[in-house]
């Protein structure tokens, strides 16, 4: 058993993302940090030459290359494992890791499995309803107010993941 995460097995998929400009940064905090694979699943308004701005010509092959799905349980069938992300806790969200609990778990799972890391739309995140789609759910710490920007959020997961992946 590897003592790593394999990024390789590793996919960032974004739920009904309402600016392509975030997905655009998404991408190239995921360039950064060495995970190549990105799914959209019915964005809003997509804009391909909006998200390749923030992405820069380094991560636009991420972009080039993501794949879309019209809904979240056909994005989701290929993979094995699913983190959710949330910004709530709750009655429904108990069991909430946080990244370096997760990207922990994430070690011995991504040898065989393929790991999709979910992140909800930016206006509202995760709904009840996506959550029952996950294995695991991650919630980044901050003071009182929990809103983070979906591609610094997706950062922070990626950097754990990277640092996981014994890459540095």
């Amino acid at each position: 058993m590897s003592d790593r995460v394999d990024l390789d097995n590793i996919s960032i998929v974004l739920l009904q993302p309402r600016y392509s400009e975030n997905v655009g940064a998404a991408a190239r905090a995921m360039r950064n940090m060495g995970i190549r694979h990105l799914v959209i699943v019915d964005p809003q308004n997509f804009d391909l030459y909006n998200a390749l701005k923030l992405a820069t010509h380094f991560a636009s092959d991420i972009l080039e290359k993501s794949k879309f799905y019209p809904d979240l349980k056909e994005a989701l069938a290929p993979f094995n494992y699913v983190v959710g992300t949330t910004a709530r806790l709750g009655r429904q969200r108990q069991d909430v890791f946080t990244p370096l609990e997760v990207v922990d778990k994430l070690i011995s799972i991504s040898a065989e499995n393929r790991i999709a890391i979910l992140f909800g739309p930016e206006d509202k995140g995760l709904s009840n309803e996506d959550i029952r789609y996950c294995h695991a759910l991650v919630n980044i710490p901050t003071t009182e107010f929990s809103s983070l920007n979906l591609a610094q959020s997706v950062m922070i997961l990626c950097y754990e993941i990277f640092i996981a992946g014994g890459e540095t």
